[in-house]
C-alpha cells in the first residue's frame, strides 16, 4: 500500500520500536490537542472552541497537564467561561432539587435504588473532557487504519509480528476491534499472532524488572545492567499505557 497521509503516523509509531505503537500515537495526539487548546494559535480565543470546552470541560488529568503546559492567560480564559456555564448548571440542578422523605421500606432497603440528581450531574461532569473526547474520535480512526493496513500490507504485518507488542490497554482495544474488522480466516491468524506476541513481550518485561531487582544485590554491582536500566517505566507502560517518565509537556515559546 502506498503511504498516505493517514497511514504515516501509524507507520512512524510502529517504526519507533516502542513498547506500544498506540501509546506513541496517543502521546502525539494529546500533545497536539494541548497545543490546539492553549498554544500560540490561540484557539481558546475562538468562540466556537470555547463553547465546546465550556460544554465538555476537562478531566482532572488534563487540567493538570494544561496547568503544566503553561499559558496562564489561555487557562484563565477557558476557566472563566467554563465557570459561567458550570455555575448556571449548578444553580439549576440544586434549586430544582428537594430531598424527599424516605419511606420505612426505603430505610430497610437502605434506599439503594434512588439516585441523587445532584450526584448524577456531578458524575456526568467528571466523565466529560474535551481532550479525552477529541482523542477518542481520532483514536478510533487509527484503529480502523491499523486493520486496513494489517489486511493489505504484508510489510506492516511483519513489522507488527517482529515488534514489542502493545500495552495491555491498547491490546484489549485491538482484540475487541478485530472482532468487528476481520473475517473468520483473518481472526484465526490475527489472534494467535498478537496473543503470542503479548505473552512473549510481557515475559521480556518480567525478565527486565527481575534483573533490575538483582542489580541491587551487592554481588551484582559490577554486572551488566542488560536491558533493565529503564525497566520500571517500560514495565509500567506495558501494564497501563502512557509514558511514566515523560516530563510535563510545555508550551513552545
Amino acid at each position: 500500500m502506498k503511504e498516505k497521509l493517514y497511514t504515516i503516523p501509524l507507520n512512524d509509531a510502529v517504526n519507533a520500536g516502542d513498547e506500544c505503537p498506540f501509546c506513541f500515537i496517543e502521546r502525539n495526539i494529546e500533545q497536539d490537542l494541548l497545543d490546539f487548546c492553549l498554544g500560540s494559535g490561540s484557539s481558546y480565543m475562538e468562540s466556537d472552541i470555547r463553547e465546546a470546552t465550556d460544554k465538555e470541560g476537562f478531566c482532572r488529568m488534563h487540567f493538570k497537564k494544561m496547568f503544566d503546559y503553561g499559558n496562564a492567560l489561555g487557562n484563565a480564559w477557558i476557566l472563566k467561561t467554563h465557570y459561567k456555564k458550570m455555575n448556571a448548571e449548578l444553580k439549576a440542578v440544586t434549586s430544582s432539587y428537594s430531598p424527599t422523605k424516605t419511606s420505612l421500606m426505603g430505610k430497610l432497603k437502605k434506599n439503594t435504588d434512588s439516585a441523587n440528581p445532584i450526584g448524577v450531574w456531578v458524575r456526568e461532569k467528571e466523565k466529560s473532557c474535551y481532550i479525552c473526547n477529541s482523542y477518542k474520535e481520532t483514536y478510533a480512526r487509527y484503529l480502523d487504519t491499523f486493520f486496513v493496513m494489517y489486511k493489505k500490507e504484508e510489510e506492516f504485518r511483519n513489522k507488527i509480528a517482529a515488534g514489542k507488542g502493545f500495552c495491555l490497554s491498547h491490546f484489549g482495544d485491538l482484540c475487541e476491534e478485530a472482532e468487528k474488522q476481520l473475517n473468520d480466516k483473518e481472526k484465526a491468524e490475527f489472534f494467535p499472532l498478537v496473543s503470542n506476541l503479548m505473552c512473549e513481550n510481557m515475559n521480556r518485561l518480567l525478565e527486565d524488572v527481575s534483573w533490575m531487582v538483582e542489580k541491587f544485590d551487592y554481588r551484582n554491582q559490577d554486572a551488566d545492567w542488560k536491558n533493565s536500566k529503564d525497566a520500571i517505566q517500560r514495565g509500567m507502560q506495558k501494564l497501563k499505557g502512557g509514558y511514566p517518565s515523560d516530563p510535563p509537556y510545555k508550551m513552545k515559546k
